[in-house]
């Protein structure tokens, strides 16, 4: 779906008001206060069904004058806020002002505005991985040890997320070393187990399998921990 139909399902399933989102962002494409009440006065006259208002009818509705309303139009036109449009109407040939190229700059600024927060929520996670790390271990990480986790993510693809599991299987098995969550790491890959239902589908299914019973009269269960380092399998 292109980006001007799908603004436009937002806004007729009511997730979007066209308004709010210009206001939120005219000042990010640098339209004057001006040149934005021009813009709105636009999309009025169109909400009313005059699709190409002159600048007669514009500043009657403006404190400005019509020659102000031109060359912020002019203005608004060679920036790529505004385009002139032709269309046929019963056989007839008209121009309208299409605000189009608007809305399409007001949703790469969402799209923007999105991507921007998703990596903000990224490194705040990748953060706490090291704070993580610093809390199991007792210490502060060495310049070698953040190179290796920070190459997890950025080399191998691993997740906070999965490293975060990956420390916590270290943490249960009583072996805390960035060896052994590395290795964890890499079986999971090489078994491409990506995410939490499958690390404890995985890790669960091993120990049901590897569950060992004392002898009897004593009632008590003893579980044998996943050793990454020897799983070659």
């Amino acid at each position: 779906m292109q980006q001007p139909n799908r603004l436009q399902t937002w806004i007729e399933q009511g997730n979007v008001n066209i308004s709010q989102l210009f206001f939120q962002f005219y000042k990010e494409l640098k339209i004057t206060d001006e040149e934005a009440m021009l813009l709105m006065h636009i999309h009025a006259f169109q909400q009313q069904g005059n699709h190409f208002p002159t600048p007669d009818e514009i500043s009657a509705r403006m404190m400005t004058s019509q020659l102000n309303v031109t060359t912020m139009l002019q203005k608004l036109i060679q920036l790529g806020y505004l385009a002139i449009e032709q269309e046929k109407v019963e056989d007839v040939l008209t121009e309208r002002i299409s605000l189009q190229p608007l809305w399409d700059r007001l949703l790469d600024c969402v799209y923007k505005e999105q991507h921007q927060e998703k990596e903000n929520t990224q490194q705040e996670m990748e953060g706490e991985i090291f704070q993580l790390f610093e809390q199991e271990f007792g210490r502060f990480l060495s310049p070698m040890e953040i190179e290796t986790i920070s190459m997890w993510m950025d080399q191998d693809g691993h997740t906070p997320a999965i490293i975060r599991m990956a420390l916590k299987e270290a943490v249960i098995s009583q072996k805390i070393s960035l060896r052994y969550v590395d290795r964890i790491l890499f079986e999971w890959k090489k078994k491409n187990i990506k995410t939490k239902t499958e690390v404890s589908k995985h890790a669960t299914s091993f120990r049901e399998k590897n569950i060992r019973i004392q002898p009897a009269g004593n009632s008590a269960k003893k579980v044998q921990f996943y050793n990454w380092l020897e799983d070659r399998n």
